[in-house]
């Protein structure tokens, strides 16, 4: 055979080197050799598989190279290849044989490789044109072989010849539209005629693009369910939250019922105890009397005697020795005085009643505490506006008067006479909240400015001048700087204020946090420019007043905690 003398002079191990595993698979079966020939053009092929190609076709030509036989070749089986395939052969099913101890064995509902023998391993692809599914070994030909990466491969699936047309056992590669349905190119001419096809592809990229609006539009259902879980989840807290302020004040209110029940004993006691010694009182009057009637009867027994007597010597010598009255008390003014409990009762009753009233009074300015402090904003202090004495805290939270005067630049901003700073924010409309704790201090403004406020001469805290404050001064002394000021009795002082504004109403509203009462309002305020919070810490005093002002979180369950 020509060019076989060339293999057999050659060394076997270099042909080894040299050898792919292209070269030991037939081209018309795409597998390894089955007793090999190999044509006088030079390519191989299993023997039944050319002889059937040729009887198959008529004419006897090469399949790989076209080249024309004029008679047909008489082939014989290639013995030194035939030993080179076996060998790749037992080369393949050690290689297997090794990869199959990685690999697992295919498990219930996975898909099997179709070609392992024994224990059959996972598959991982299945190859549409060669109906056949393929674990990671088997799959190697179809990852390197030319012609094989032609075919089409998909994730392993089982029932390949679902994937066949039934009638025509071609695979189905077309879309009918009409009939919206898989068929294969036979059924496009025989059974579809007139139809509108399209390939599995396209309508597969169209049916995948409507799938992924369809999952972007259930996982859009899905997020507005969670959030209207989220709403109901929070809705129940809120109902939780308000369950348990009403508990709170149920139980404050039946404290004080109960304490009023505690007055209603002590004021029984009190009649009681003013009627038992009354009764004592008159006891010992009616006993003392009770002596002096039995001392008068004895007497006037005596007398009633002698006075029935005849003998005139024995009544004068009697009347003689007759014992002396006895001293008798003047009676006549003598009075027991029953108690007075005119208004006991309506001392008992307007004690209670001042209590309910504190206790609901408490409980109106909690409520529209809660109210304001739903319009809490996150205010921060400027630097730019802070009067050099003044230090502030890296977060811009906090601020206090150091006694020592910083070198700043003077920009416009900047308040030049007076330790004020001024909040980032401003607010020109709508509603705004801010607490800020006074803890430890004796002296501090706080409150709302204008944006247009003199920075640079004399301020004089009042609204005329576009500041609304209230503040602290001596450590006792507090007071509303409404122009004139107006002095606070707040004992004790708060140590947390909440400042609350509602531009539109013209209200500027104080409050103590912890006693959830209301300092001070400021209503009727015509509001024409921006406003921003105001602080001023006020000076230091050598360490008396060195406490800071600081901006805090809002905590709406504090009040009613305390």
């Amino acid at each position: 055979m020509p060019g076989w003398h060339l293999l057999h002079s050659a060394d076997m191990s270099a042909a080894s080197n040299l050898r792919s595993e292209d070269q030991f698979l037939c081209s018309i079966c795409l597998d390894a050799f089955t007793d090999p020939v190999t044509t006088s053009c030079g390519h191989n092929f299993c023997k039944t598989c050319i002889s059937q190609h040729w009887d198959t076709n008529g004419r006897q030509k090469c399949p790989m190279c076209n080249r024309v036989f004029k008679r047909r070749p008489e082939l014989d089986i290639n013995t030194l290849f035939s030993e080179m395939v076996a060998q790749f052969r037992r080369e393949a099913q050690q290689k297997a044989s090794s990869s199959s101890s990685e690999q697992q064995a295919a498990k219930p509902g996975e898909v099997p490789c179709d070609v392992c023998t024994g224990t059959r391993l996972k598959a991982l692809k299945s190859c549409l044109v060669c109906q056949t599914s393929y674990c990671q070994t088997h799959l190697e030909p179809h990852l390197t072989v030319k012609r094989l990466k032609r075919h089409q491969l998909i994730d392993a699936v089982e029932n390949l010849e679902d994937r066949m047309c039934t009638k025509h056992d071609n695979l189905l590669q077309l879309f009918c539209k009409t009939d919206q349905t898989c068929v294969c190119v036979l059924c496009s001419v025989l059974d579809h005629k007139n139809h509108e096809f399209v390939p599995l592809r396209e309508e597969y990229e169209g049916k995948k693009a409507e799938l992924e609006k369809t999952e972007a539009e259930i996982q859009q259902m899905i997020q507005k369910r969670r959030l209207k879980i989220q709403e109901i989840t929070e809705s129940v807290k809120m109902s939780k939250d308000a369950a348990d302020r009403q508990k709170a004040e149920g139980v404050q209110v039946f404290t004080a019922l109960m304490e009023s029940e505690r007055r209603l004993k002590e004021l029984m006691k009190e009649i009681e105890d003013k009627q038992e010694t009354t009764e004592k009182q008159a006891e010992g009057l009616i006993k003392d009397l009770e002596q002096e009637i039995s001392e008068l009867m004895e007497r006037s027994s005596e007398v009633e005697q002698l006075s029935r007597s005849e003998d005139h010597l024995h009544l004068l010598q009697g009347f003689s020795s007759l014992k002396a009255a006895p001293p008798s008390k003047d009676w006549t003014e003598v009075r027991v005085h029953p108690p007075s409990y005119e208004g006991t009762v309506g001392r008992a009753v307007a004690q209670l009643e001042e209590t309910i009233r504190k206790l609901m009074k408490k409980k109106l300015f909690e409520a529209e505490l809660q109210r304001v402090q739903q319009y809490e904003v996150d205010v921060t202090l400027d630097p730019d506006t802070a009067h050099p004495y003044l230090v502030l805290s890296d977060d811009g939270k906090q601020v206090h008067d150091s006694d020592v005067r910083k070198k700043l630049p003077d920009n416009p901003e900047r308040f030049s006479l007076y330790g004020i700073v001024l909040g980032e924010q401003s607010f020109s409309s709508g509603r705004f909240y801010f607490e800020v704790q006074v803890k430890g201090k004796t002296d501090w403004d706080l409150g709302v400015a204008t944006e247009t406020i003199n920075r640079k001469r004399q301020i004089r805290l009042r609204p005329q001048d576009g500041l609304w404050t209230v503040g602290l001064r001596n450590g006792n002394k507090y007071r509303a700087a409404a122009g004139p000021s107006v002095p606070l009795c707040l004992h004790p002082g708060p140590e947390k204020v909440g400042v609350f504004v509602d531009y539109e109403e013209g209200l500027v509203s104080f409050y103590d946090v912890g006693a959830a009462a209301l300092i001070y309002s400021f209503t009727g305020c015509s509001f024409t420019h921006k406003l921003h919070p105001y602080f001023s810490p006020c000076p230091n005093y050598g360490g008396k007043n060195s406490a800071p002002l600081i901006i805090c979180p809002v905590n709406q369950t504090e009040s009613i905690n305390d």
